[in-house]
């Protein structure tokens, strides 16, 4: 059995800045730091940082006055940053970078009074913190299918922006549906499907011209993590999202003879390690590196920090 690994996989340069950041917030200010929502979507990392002395909140009202509290890299809603300013918190913004990108965007274009609509699932933190962007007066319009786009009525300027996690496949289908129905919609100056979830995605397409079967190391609410799973799926090929090796099905590797191993953006490679070791165990007797694009991007944490 032959063990094909997926390059560029894991950890991103906004997931890198996000650990970082809480990380060094409990060096300078000690236990416990307030995390709103989990930091990224990864079960081993957040349990880690738990250890740490971080507290995972779901709203800023669990926090008490003048704490640290650190904003997760899928960002927070402009309503949750006055929350947090009231109760005289220090506040860190591990806000990714290409998400604040995102929310500029949004405010820019309500400024222009252009009508904005998001692609992106319903109920995820990023899209909640986006949605959380508008004012009062011109709500954010969500899709989240191409036949939410037959429902839209809208007149005036219209301008669309995406989740950044999204399937680059799916969402194209959306832009398109959007462009027919509305010829002069404003597009972003630049992708916002960030440069990771592209990447991983292409990866793992080269991967399966090869692989008989994908395991993709992430968290089951990640959602870069389940974009890379249905790849796979629509190929026709069988596709496992698990936490870990622990998480492994036997039965998954009979008469399987070349596996494809990645791990979405906020999976540690320590993770992906435990699965080839779990595999050389299991029968593999080769791991392969497959080539692809070289990532080198670094976000800095705030100066606060450094």
């Amino acid at each position: 059995m032959k063990v094909l690994l997926a390059n560029p996989r894991g950890f991103c340069a906004g997931v890198d800045r996000a650990i970082e950041i809480v990380e060094r917030a409990l060096s300078k200010h000690g236990a416990p730091v307030y995390v709103r929502n989990e930091v990224v979507h990864n079960k081993f990392v957040v349990n880690d940082l738990k250890a740490k002395g971080a507290i995972f909140v779901k709203e800023i009202e669990e926090v008490p006055e003048h704490q640290v509290v650190v904003f997760s890299a899928h960002g927070v809603s402009q309503q949750t940053r006055k929350q947090a300013k009231a109760i005289n918190s220090t506040i860190y913004d591990a806000t990714c970078p290409l998400v604040t990108k995102v929310h500029k965007e949004v405010v820019r274009k309500q400024k222009q009074h252009s009508q904005v609509i998001l692609i992106g699932h319903k109920g995820h933190p990023e899209v909640e913190g986006t949605l959380g962007q508008s004012n009062d007066h011109e709500q954010v319009i969500l899709v989240e299918t191409a036949q939410d786009v037959e429902q839209l009525v809208i007149n005036g300027s219209v301008s669309y922006t995406t989740q950044t996690t999204l399937s680059v496949d799916d969402t194209q289908d959306i832009v398109d549906k959007l462009k027919e129905k509305f010829p002069n919609i404003q597009a972003p100056k630049k992708d916002d499907i960030c440069y990771a979830t592209q990447n991983r995605q292409d990866a793992v397409k080269t991967l399966m011209k090869s692989a008989d079967l994908l395991l993709v190391l992430g968290s089951r609410n990640s959602s870069n993590s389940n974009r890379l799973r249905e790849i796979a799926e629509k190929l026709d090929m069988p596709a496992y999202l698990i936490d870990g090796a622990d998480e492994i099905n036997p039965n998954w590797l009979v008469e399987v003879e070349t596996i494809g191993v990645t791990a979405g953006a906020s999976a540690p490679e320590i993770l992906v390690q435990e699965v080839i070791n779990y595999l050389y165990d299991h029968g593999a007797t080769e791991v392969l590196e497959v080539s692809g694009i070289q990532e080198n991007v670094h976000f800095s944490v705030p100066e606060t920090l450094r």
